[in-house]
């Protein structure tokens, strides 16, 4: 696909309520379908029945607003007719009941704002309405398998494949132990050549969907809580992210900074409130970065290795197209996605997700999840193993677009309206790595490395491990 040459674009000049990704009018006019789509999903704390009600209060006090506006203008235009008419005590009268409106009006606005604030805080934890072909479900036991690629040819394993965080500590590349010295739990040092694996990973799949027609971009790592708001990280999984200069428990305002939890959020928002032009549609873009997350409410799982972690790399694709190409668009970036493990010759699965697993923005979600045969944790595939998310493929409809006024022209003559917004992950690195040394271990703990990141390594073809530094290695075992 050609890339276009410019991106045309221009600040929006208005974006009607651009926090809110529930127009107010389908609230109203849609309550049963929000109420199914909340439940479905699964999102507990969202009060409906309030959030309708305040809509109705908010409304009224709109109402008596204009109402005292119309009759203070009335008055007002009175007054000077009654002076020219010499009624002075009648004018004195109108004078008196126009400070007595204007002081109501003024009452009723800050009411009506102060409603309308509620509001719109309100429905940002309503969630982005399924689409209909998605399956029903409570969590993750009711996704549904599309298929699995790469099982018709496995390579030959070990009689026992060692897990990842053993091996990866035999062979002196991965360090548990100094990164939760330096950093905590849940950070950990790659060296030697894991480090370089971890590099050539990053530099291959950049390559790869750069021949899929993708625009690089390498955005800033600190975003600002408007942006976390505009793809949906806000204000539901604030307890997820690491903030910068302050506690996660302290307000948050656009000052704020927080450390990039995917570059789905910098990239998303570098075009916020614009308008693009139909001629820079579709718009694709992929961005490397670090990311960062407390994964709050997941403690005691996956607790050994570099499944779940704090700080990861992951390449990302973020893609803006016209409202009735998105769903193509979906199956195209899970294509693309694919791609990677493809010519990895990884195996793996696609899952379609279920409304009580999908998440909270997406409309249509997709899992890719990798097979990392070192460990019998699920129920992988009838060799043992387990399963490993590597990406989400998403689409957000125009759910990330409202809340973060983001709009399109079809014709220059016509109105702006939502873009939609997709993104998935190509891939997320620490779990490629781990089935990478699990699948492509050998019988003496060596490691090859594939062929599509040899020329990324200088031509290195295995993983042979390192002597280990440090009195603390003397008598561990440490390779020749």
């Amino acid at each position: 696909m050609q890339l276009p040459t410019t991106v045309s674009l221009r600040f929006s000049p208005v974006v009607q309520n651009p926090r809110v990704m529930i127009p107010r009018q389908y609230l109203r006019e849609q309550p049963e379908r929000i109420r199914d789509a909340i439940e479905k999903k699964g999102v507990e704390g969202v009060d409906l029945d309030r959030v309708l009600d305040i809509d109705e209060q908010w409304r009224d006090l709109k109402a008596r607003g204009d109402e005292l506006r119309h009759e203070r203008n009335e008055i007002s235009s009175r007054i000077g007719e009654l002076k020219q008419d010499g009624k002075e005590a009648q004018a004195q009268e109108a004078i008196e009941r126009s400070q007595q409106l204007k002081d109501e009006l003024q009452e009723v606005e800050e009411r009506a704002d102060e409603l309308g604030a509620k509001l719109e805080d309100a429905l940002l934890e309503i969630p982005q309405i399924p689409h209909e072909d998605v399956p029903v479900g409570d969590d993750e036991s009711d996704n549904v398998e599309r298929y699995r690629r790469g099982f018709d040819d496995l390579r030959e394993l070990p009689g026992e494949v060692v897990p990842h965080y053993d091996l990866g500590e035999e062979l002196d590349v991965l360090d548990f132990d100094r990164g939760a010295k330096v950093s905590g739990g849940g950070f950990y040092f790659l060296k030697g050549e894991a480090a370089r694996l971890e590099h050539a990973l990053i530099g291959f799949m950049r390559d790869v969907h750069r021949e899929q027609g993708y625009r690089e971009v390498f955005p800033p790592i600190p975003v600002r809580s408007k942006s976390m708001e505009g793809t949906g990280q806000f204000p539901k999984f604030v307890d997820d992210a690491y903030r910068l200069g302050g506690g996660n428990d302290e307000p948050y305002d656009d000052d704020d900074l927080w450390l990039c939890p995917t570059a789905e959020v910098p990239v998303t928002n570098m075009h916020r409130d614009e308008i693009l032009l139909d001629d820079d549609l579709p718009l694709k873009y992929q961005a490397y970065t670090p990311n960062f997350r407390r994964e709050a409410g997941e403690h005691g799982t996956e607790t050994r290795g570099m499944v779940r972690v704090h700080q990861f790399n992951k390449v990302e694709m973020v893609n803006f197209v016209r409202p009735e190409d998105s769903y193509d668009r979906l199956e195209g970036l899970l294509e693309e996605a694919e791609a990677v493990l493809d010519r990895l010759d990884l195996p793996y699965r696609v899952l379609e997700m279920c409304t009580g697993d999908m998440g909270f923005t997406q409309a249509k979600k997709y899992d890719i999840e990798v097979w990392a045969p070192g460990d019998d944790m699920d129920d992988g595939p009838e060799e043992g193993g387990r399963w490993l998310e590597v990406s989400s493929v998403s689409n957000f409809e125009d759910f990330q677009a409202r809340r973060a006024g983001i709009r399109y022209r079809p014709e220059r003559h016509e109105s702006a309206e939502y873009v939609h917004t997709l993104n998935g992950s190509g891939l997320a690195l620490p779990r490629v790595m781990v089935a990478i040394l699990e699948y492509y271990q050998n019988d003496d703990g060596t490691v090859t490395i594939p062929e599509p990141l040899r020329p990324y390594m200088g031509g290195t073809e295995l993983i042979e491990g390192q002597t280990p530094v440090g009195e603390s290695a003397v008598g561990a075992g440490e390779r020749e």
